[in-house]
């Protein structure tokens, strides 16, 4: 059984809700034709609004959508996610989002929900969870590193030229050696990992990319990879 994350820099319903070429590729990749997906609105808060814009979005396409929320959970988590096709974590906190999965245990069905099938994806914090680690605006005033899930090796950072805070921080943490090397995407990039392994990279806007970032001879180097435009 394969296993597929599809982590966003930046993207889809809630970024682009006229243009949902990167929903559309989540979607085909359960095989299925109408397949469940579970929004995980956790790092927002369970905001209505970004409730309401997934389900309104996501009603539009061949799927099932629902959503899960941690305020008023279902009597088995387990079951609940382990019926889906797809996660879809949205953007916020990322902090609050890994606090919560923790306490409740969801961190580890998730796991054993991805080692199972069932496809994970997200953007913005629902991007940087699947990571041992990602760049995160949690804390306020700053941009900073944040020890994730590991379900992926290496590194993250969303958003990397949608907010220009961004690479900066990116530079000046793997020179510090306070973030391990890893990728950074630009809004509208997703990075689609199978079985762990980063197997391609679309974009849903021109011009986009992808970053790998590694640290030589005690200098950032940064070498772009252009996706597949999905246009």
């Amino acid at each position: 059984m394969d296993t597929h994350i599809i982590a966003m820099g930046g993207g889809g319903f809630s970024m682009e809700p006229d243009h949902l070429l990167l929903d559309e590729y989540i979607l085909a990749q359960t095989g299925k034709n109408r397949p469940k997906i579970c929004f995980l609105p956790t790092a927002s808060g369970d905001a209505d609004g970004y409730i309401e814009r997934f389900m309104r979005s996501f009603e539009a396409l061949s799927c099932i959508p629902t959503y899960l929320s941690l305020y008023k959970p279902p009597r088995s988590l387990e079951s609940f996610v382990m019926e889906q096709d797809i996660i879809y974590v949205g953007g916020g906190n990322t902090k609050n989002l890994l606090a919560l999965w923790k306490e409740w245990g969801l961190d580890a069905i998730l796991y054993r929900a991805w080692k199972k099938g069932v496809v994970l994806a997200g953007l913005s914090a629902g991007s940087i969870c699947w990571f041992e680690e990602g760049l995160t605006d949690s804390f306020p005033g700053k941009i900073s590193p944040i020890t994730c899930l590991g379900f992926l090796r290496g590194s993250h950072c969303p958003h990397y030229d949608g907010e220009e805070a961004r690479r900066p921080a990116f530079h000046h943490h793997l020179k510090a050696g306070t973030i391990k090397e890893g990728i950074a995407a630009d809004d509208g990039v997703a990075l689609h990992y199978i079985n762990g392994k980063l197997e391609n990279i679309i974009s849903s806007r021109k011009k986009k990319s992808a970053y790998n970032l590694i640290l030589k001879d005690g200098e950032v180097r940064e070498e772009r990879i252009n996706p597949q435009f999905l246009g």
